[in-house]
Formats: C-alpha cells, sequence, structure tokens
C-alpha cells in the first residue's frame, strides 16, 4: 500500500470535513463564497477555444511575479488563453485588475482527486506553469498520467520541507517527476530538488524580479502629489502585524526635527485597516484611511493609512524611501519583494527577518543597494539621515534602480529553459524580448 494511495482515499472519504472546511473559511473571509464551486473543480466560466496554458500561483506575490510572462505569451501567440489559478481571495482581487485581455482566474480546486479530475476535464490545457512549491500529489499525477507537460517555475524548498521530504523519497521523487525542468531560485533549491530526484534543475534566480514595475494610475498619483506637496515622507509598505506599532513609534522620534512629516502605511492585508487605525489612534496621531473614496491625506493628517489593493505602486512612486515590510513582523518575517520599490527610484530599507528572500537582501547589501537594520529602533535614525541629506537619498535611489535593473533581465533566461515544454505542448517557443 502506496503513502501516494493512502493519501488520495483519505482526500476521498474526507470529502465531508474538506466541505465544512471551505464554509468555515468562507465566513471568514478566506474563500470567496460566490465562487466557492472552484475551489471544488466546477468552473465558473466557458472554456475558450485553442490552446490553453495553465498558470497556478499560490499567493499576491507569485501572481504578480508572472504577470510579465503571461504578458509575453499572450503578445506573442494569439490563438493561446491563460488559465491563472491562485487560492487567497487578495491574489483574486490582484489578478482580475491587472490580467490582459485572453487571460482570465479561477479558484484552484482542492487536491480532491473527483474534484480535480472535474477541472482538467473542463480546462484541458496544453501547458502547465506551476509556480508554487507545494506539490500537490492528486493534481501532479493526473497532469502526469494525461501526459500534460508541466514546468516547476520559482522553485524554493525550505530546509524543513526538504528534510520532511526526504522521510517520503518514494513519494517525492514520484511527484517531482511530472515536471520536465524545474526552474530553482538559488543552487540552495537546486540541490534540494536534485536530491530528492527533480530533473533538469536549473538555477534561474526569482522570477519576481523578472515582474515590470507596478502600475499606478497617473491621475491619482498627481492628485496625491498635489495634497502632500513638499512635506518630508516615507512609506511603510506591505506591512504584517508588529510593524504599523513600529511606524507610529518612528514617526513619533522623528516629529522633533520633521514636524510635518507624513508617515504612510500600506498594510499587505487591507482588511487589517480597523485593526491599524486603532493602533494610529493609542499612538496620539491623526491620521486619514485612504478607503475605497481614495481621500487624500491633509495637511493636518501624520499619517495615512492606504488601505486599498493594487496601489503599491503609486505609493512607491510617491515616496522617496519605504521600508519594505514584514522585514519586523511580529510573525518572524520573511521580507517582501525590495525589487518593486527599487525599479520605481524609492529607497529601500529593511529590517533583519528576510530569509524569505535571503539571496536578492543579501547582494542588495553587496551593492550598497539598501539600508539593512538590525533592529526596529534603528528605523528613525536612517530614516533621518535620509530625509536630511538629498545627496545620501539620491545616492541610495541610484543603487537600488542600478540593481533593479540588472535583476529584471531574468526573464529572457526563463523562456530559453521553457522550450522543451513549449515544444512539448505543440506551441511556438517564446522569443526574447529586447
Amino acid at each position: 500500500m502506496s503513502l501516494l494511495w493512502v493519501y488520495k482515499k483519505s482526500m476521498t472519504l474526507g470529502e465531508p470535513v474538506i466541505r465544512t472546511v471551505l464554509r468555515h473559511r468562507a465566513r471568514k473571509g478566506k474563500e470567496d463564497t460566490e465562487r466557492l464551486g472552484e475551489r471544488r473543480g466546477i468552473a465558473g466560466i466557458s472554456r475558450p477555444d485553442g490552446p490553453i496554458v495553465w498558470v497556478h500561483v499560490a499567493s499576491v506575490g507569485e501572481a504578480q511575479s508572472m504577470l510579465s510572462l503571461i504578458e509575453l505569451i499572450l503578445s506573442q501567440q494569439p490563438n493561446v488563453s491563460v488559465l491563472v489559478t491562485s487560492i487567497t481571495t487578495t491574489s483574486a482581487q490582484l489578478l482580475k485588475k491587472r490580467l490582459p485581455a485572453r487571460a482570465f482566474h479561477q479558484y484552484v480546486p482542492v487536491d480532491h482527486p473527483d474534484w480535480v479530475r472535474r477541472f482538467l476535464d473542463h480546462w484541458r490545457p496544453d501547458l502547465v506553469l506551476w509556480a508554487e512549491s507545494e506539490l500537490w500529489p492528486n493534481v501532479l499525477t493526473m497532469l502526469k498520467k494525461r501526459n500534460i507537460p508541466t514546468a516547476l517555475l520559482n522553485a524554493h524548498m525550505s530546509e524543513k520541507s526538504f528534510s520532511g521530504w526526504s522521510k517520503v523519497p518514494r513519494l517525492a521523487e514520484d511527484m517531482l517527476a511530472v515536471f520536465m525542468v524545474i526552474l530553482a531560485q538559488t543552487k540552495e533549491d537546486a540541490e534540494y530538488y536534485t536530491a530528492l530526484g527533480g530533473r533538469s534543475v536549473v538555477i534561474a534566480d526569482n522570477i519576481k524580479y523578472s515582474a515590470a514595475p507596478l502600475p499606478c494610475d497617473e491621475i491619482e498619483l498627481s492628485s496625491l502629489r498635489q495634497a502632500v506637496g513638499d512635506r518630508p515622507m516615507w512609506l511603510y509598505a506591505s506591512t504584517h502585524a508588529g510593524e504599523e506599532a513600529l511606524a507610529c513609534r518612528t514617526h513619533l522620534a522623528l516629529l522633533q526635527h520633521f514636524p510635518d512629516l507624513l508617515t504612510i502605511i500600506a498594510p499587505r492585508h487591507p482588511a487589517r485597516r480597523d485593526e491599524i487605525a486603532k493602533i494610529v489612534r493609542e499612538s496620539d496621531l491623526s491620521y486619514q484611511m485612504r478607503g475605497e473614496a481614495k481621500t487624500p491625506p491633509s495637511d493636518a493628517d501624520q499619517v495615512y493609512i492606504a488601505d486599498t489593493m493594487g496601489e503599491l505602486g503609486l505609493f512607491y512612486r510617491l515616496a522617496p524611501m519605504a521600508c519594505v515590510g514584514r522585514s519586523f513582523s511580529d510573525d518572524g518575517g520573511g521580507g517582501h519583494n525590495p525589487i518593486e520599490p527599487a525599479i520605481l527610484d524609492c529607497a529601500v530599507l529593511h529590517g533583519p527577518h528576510v530569509q524569505n528572500l535571503e539571496r536578492i537582501y543579501a547582494e542588495m547589501a553587496e551593492t550598497a543597494a539598501a539600508i539593512a537594520l538590525d533592529k526596529p529602533d534603528a528605523l528613525p535614525a536612517a530614516l533621518a539621515g535620509l530625509l536630511s541629506s538629498p545627496e545620501a537619498l539620491k545616492n541610495l535611489q541610484d543603487l537600488g534602480y542600478a540593481f533593479a535593473c540588472r535583476k529584471t533581465k531574468i526573464l529572457s533566461a526563463i523562456i530559453r529553459e521553457l522550450e522543451p515544454a513549449f515544444l512539448m505542448a505543440n506551441l511556438p517557443i517564446l522569443k526574447e524580448t529586447a
């Protein structure tokens, strides 16, 4: 009796429990109630004619990172459509706004055999680009049985995950055998996947860094610039629990030298808006919520809470410097993408907890392209140095921008490695762009 057989049986017999969990998650806002059928493999829309490339991402970060590749596929292959699946509601909201024509979003089905089969029977993908490190046995084995070419992109594996998979080597090898190419983020990732039986493992860096600059509404940017004027300001981007309180402490520490300072807080999860507002009030700071009305800050507002989705590109253009979130957070951190601010000429600062993107932060440190802070109390002094020295600020912006420009070349290497998968799918290979 194989582990795979046991897993499939447990998923099948556990269907009542899975349905209950989905309903519970929906009540908590973690699932889209109106589209809950998609999680059971029930398509929300009809399948378009012609070939389909299925791109699967885990959440917001992966969704944004794949947009450049999706746009490249669609621009070069006019008869192809792209199905993008994800799990989180926030990624679905982002993709609704940013997916180009002939690309559409569905929630990925839970890894229940019948639900996965129903999903694949409807969509019949010609090629699968899997951009998530979670390996789902039922999805992968069915792709293999149907002989659908599949590639693993942006492959990352923690030491803990490697240790876990090493205890079930046969299952790990079976899962990885589905992928005709594995594009690993780092040398360590490549070594882990190779040790577990992965084939054609290539170090391709992180596709997040090939993404086009985050978009922005130029009218909104002009409106905000007019509202802010020449006030000194800084942005705390993609904040998690604990970081909003740090933003408030930092603002209070800087008030003596910068009395008209504006602190912008852009939370990673806008649904936390009420919790964040409470933190700001308890710090005795005045604030404005951007909200659905997109209300700009007034001269009296000390903190601006950017509680909207898909507008981070706007604030990276508005603010001259940003502390990148989840690098000082209460949850142990991991760090968000520093290339996003750097490519928009926004100087980058961050805390010590950047293990999710450790390599890129280390490379930025080597080229002085970002300011690394080892403790929260160091943030006010670092910001004060940049706010009081236009030369130091400009130098950090320039170094960050140059570094980000070098990283955006990754997409060319990725499409070269994907050539065998496109050929097997009877699709034209992608051409490199200038």
